[in-house]
C-alpha cells in the first residue's frame, strides 16, 4: 500500500511539473498522460484562470507532501 501512494506522489510530481512545462511551452512528451490536470481541470475551474502556472506547481507540491508522508510511514514501521 505504501508503495501505491508513493506512486502516486511521484505521478502528482510529474503531472504538475509536466503541466507547469505544458502551460509555458508546449510540452511533447507524454501530454495525453501528464497533463490531464493541466487540459481537463484547469480550463472548467473559473477561479484558476490567471493562476494556472501557481496550480500546476501546486500539485507538485502535493504530490511531494504525499511522498514524503508515504515514506516517512515506510521508516516508522
Amino acid at each position: 500500500m505504501r508503495k501505491a501512494v508513493q506512486l502516486a506522489g511521484a505521478f502528482l510530481v510529474a503531472a504538475g511539473i509536466s503541466g507547469t512545462i505544458d502551460h509555458l511551452a508546449v510540452q511533447p512528451f507524454y501530454g495525453a498522460i501528464l497533463n490531464v490536470f493541466n487540459r481537463q481541470v484547469i480550463p472548467r475551474l473559473a477561479f484558476l484562470t490567471g493562476y494556472e502556472v501557481y496550480a500546476n506547481l501546486l500539485v507538485a507540491v502535493v504530490g511531494v507532501v504525499v511522498f514524503a508522508a508515504a515514506s516517512r510511514r515506510d521508516e516508522e514501521a
